[in-house]
């Protein structure tokens, strides 16, 4: 008998041991060099949801997250494990703390302990001609090429950054880690549809060459400026030589990860002469057609007329003002309606700007708008350019007449404008109340609330029971959990468009919660096979499904590659349509 109660205590020591949630940080190493790597790792010991890593602030993640989870039974006793790991590499010297990560388990939040971190100085690394390190940095080059060094202001240059590397590498993953600010030019980034290795010239020796990025630069600012440098990384695969014993040696692979760089450019930006500079110049600089249209030329009044303002040609379109119109005193102008038709390629912005002007005339007479000058620098001549539009004459037909000062043109006639409604600011309906009023004891509206709570406690106790029934509803509460965070990580993911990494992570937890939400599944359970049969099995169509499969692996492979915004709004709203798909369906 005693060795029964013995054996059903360590059952139950066992399950309650079991129960005890640990959800803990680990790092490879405490202190590290400036160039060094290390891993950080954080573990939890039963089935959590909804993790949420650290920002590592003062490192830079190189690798990661990998997850893994381990699963055992043995004698009676479960073991579960789930392990987030990353790969870091310090960003500066100093110490530096690795924050708490959360989780979810069961309803609760779970955080580790912050882990600090020494970073030293930077160590140096042995040189050797046939280690893989060596051969990434002789054959491996980041060049920025910048089209002209000394421009003027507002003149167009373009910068584009070519990826150099040994024809027999395999480079991949590659990311960009730092990324140049611009400062002091409007800058464009031109969309690069493939990137596709061709071959290249660097420093005399043949490359595969790869064009990462193209930037188009205006200029706002004279003087020297610098362009901070693009730095990428990338993992790449080197052929090297392994002896196999004796006189053998045979050719293998292995891949490292390079960080380059593609140095510090500096351009001398010219100001514009100021030698026949017009007095109408706003700082258009290129090559230019201006013109001024109005949609008619005779109208009744209080009939409208747009006139349009614009602008065509090429240059900084998008960084000048077009002029004013002087209208008279007669017309009534509204503010103008700004539109821009333009293109930008590597070339330099072209396409047309123009603001349209809507105008009501007051009284009735022939006016001119007088003509309106515009001037812009031509970059072709290096000399300013004026173009000055032709008048229009505007006929009013029908209205009354305007009442002209001494002046003998009609054009130029200042009008009186008639004051209608003089008495308008006067209170016209009156609002009258009762001199005797009612007591309010003994009043419809006494009875009303002295009677209320009585009838409210009813609802009370019927809402009290409605919210226990829901509370005691495990299985719903978590359904309506799950749709809930992905509701959330969808929201989350559009607020993080254009940050690659949180976006697609977001996005990956939007998915997850919403089978979760629909399929009745643990984290355990998430296996792709397993969400397809699941899927079919509830009468979902077998080309949303698989689509959705699909959306699923593009947001796991697309945090490691590299991805525009228009590529992200794309995701989102496959994802969007997907879930709204499957949840007709379902």
């Amino acid at each position: 008998m005693n060795k029964i109660y013995f054996y059903i205590l360590l059952l139950i020591s066992s399950l309650t041991f079991a129960q005890e949630v640990n959800f803990e940080a680990k790092a490879q190493k405490t202190s590290v060099a400036l160039n060094e790597r290390f891993q950080v790792s954080f573990s939890i010991n039963q089935d959590g949801d909804n993790f949420s890593p650290p920002n590592f602030e003062g490192f830079r993640v190189v690798g990661g997250p990998f997850q893994s989870t381990n699963f055992s039974w043995v004698n009676g006793v479960k073991s579960f494990n789930r392990s987030y790991s990353y790969m870091l590499q310090p960003t500066a010297k100093g110490t530096f703390t690795i924050k708490s990560a959360q989780i979810e388990y069961d309803g609760q939040e779970y955080a580790t302990k912050p882990i600090r971190i020494t970073v030293t100085d930077a160590i140096t690394q042995p040189k050797d001609p046939n280690s893989p390190e060596y051969k990434a940095g002789e054959g491996i080059h980041l060049v920025a090429d910048v089209s002209k060094g000394n421009p003027y202001l507002n003149e167009p240059i373009t910068v584009v950054y070519k990826l150099y590397f040994d024809p027999r590498f395999s480079v991949r993953n590659v990311r960009e880690v730092e990324n140049p600010k611009y400062n002091g030019f409007w800058s464009q980034h031109i969309d690069i549809k493939k990137l596709e290795a061709v071959p290249g010239t660097y420093n005399g020796k043949d490359y595969a060459m790869v064009v990462w990025r193209k930037v188009l630069l205006y200029p706002q600012e004279t003087g020297i400026k610098q362009l901070e440098p693009l730095k990428i990384e990338l993992d790449v695969d080197i052929p090297v030589r392994k002896r196999m014993g004796g006189f053998f040696e045979m050719m293998d692979y292995e891949t490292t990860s390079k960080t380059v760089s593609a140095g510090a450019k500096s351009v001398t930006v010219k100001a514009l002469p100021e030698n026949g500079k017009p007095a109408s110049f706003t700082g258009a600089v290129g090559k230019f057609d201006f013109k001024v249209k109005p949609s008619k030329t005779e109208l009744k009044t209080g009939e409208s007329l747009d006139l349009e303002i614009s602008v065509t040609g090429d240059g900084n379109l998008k960084l000048f003002n077009l002029p004013k119109p002087e209208f008279p005193s007669a017309f009534e102008a509204f503010d103008p309606q700004h539109q821009e038709q333009v293109q930008t390629p590597l070339t330099g912005i072209t396409g047309k700007v123009s603001d349209t002007y809507t105008i009501v005339p007051q009284f009735k007479g022939k006016y001119t708008i007088k003509p309106i000058e515009f001037s812009y620098f031509d970059l072709r001549t290096n000399s300013y350019k004026t173009i000055v539009s032709d008048p229009i004459e505007v006929n009013v037909l029908q209205g009354k007449d305007a009442v002209a000062s001494n002046e003998n043109s009609p054009s130029t006639a200042k009008q009186k404008v008639e004051k209608f409604n003089t008495f308008q600011f006067i209170k016209l309906a009156s609002t009258f109340e009762p001199i005797e009023k009612v007591d309010f004891f003994g009043s419809t509206k006494f009875y009303g609330l002295l009677f209320a709570p009585f009838l409210i406690i009813p609802i009370i106790v019927l809402a009290k029971k409605k919210k226990e029934a829901i509370d005691a509803d495990e299985f719903g509460n978590r359904i309506k959990r799950n749709n809930k965070l992905a509701k959330k990580y969808l929201s989350e993911a559009k607020k993080q468009m254009g940050n690659k990494v949180p976006f697609y992570m977001a996005m990956e937890k939007a998915l997850h919660n919403f089978l979760k939400a629909k399929l009745h599944l643990e984290t355990s359970e998430m296996s792709k096979e397993n969400i397809q049969e699941l899927l079919l099995t509830k009468n979902a169509n077998e080309t949303t499904v698989s689509q959705f499969i699909k959306l699923v692996d593009d947001c796991e492979f697309a945090r490691y590659t590299p991805s525009s915004d228009v590529a992200m709004q794309s995701d989102y709203e496959r994802a969007v349509s997907l879930i709204s798909e499957l949840e007709k369906q379902l």
